[in-house]
């Protein structure tokens, strides 16, 4: 698991359910990771078949991004990165909170 710390409370922290074989889980991750660190969002990566329950829940769908966690936060884009809801979520989120 990768984690990248904020100092910032008003963002959202960003989770990654991934796998290690995954091409577009890397495409994904390379895609999110610059925003998240702009915003100063935490960041988790998630290897998906480390945990069983992800992994029957979300398996064929890798990669997922979420804002909050696997479940419990919103999801924001699967397979594919949606920049827009992406930044849309980092930015609503930051706002929200101010």
């Amino acid at each position: 698991m990768t984690r990248q710390r904020s100092e910032r409370s008003d963002v959202p922290k960003l989770t990654l359910l991934s796998r290690s074989y995954c091409h577009l889980c890397d495409e994904m991750l390379a895609a999110v990771r610059p925003l998240a660190a702009a915003a100063g969002a935490p960041l988790d990566v998630v290897d998906v078949d480390a945990d069983p329950k992800l992994e029957s829940a979300y398996g064929d769908r890798v990669p997922v991004l979420f804002a909050g966690e696997p479940g419990s936060g919103d999801e924001l884009c699967h397979l594919r990165v949606d920049l827009r809801r992406v930044q849309a979520a980092l930015g609503r989120r930051a706002h929200e909170r101010s």
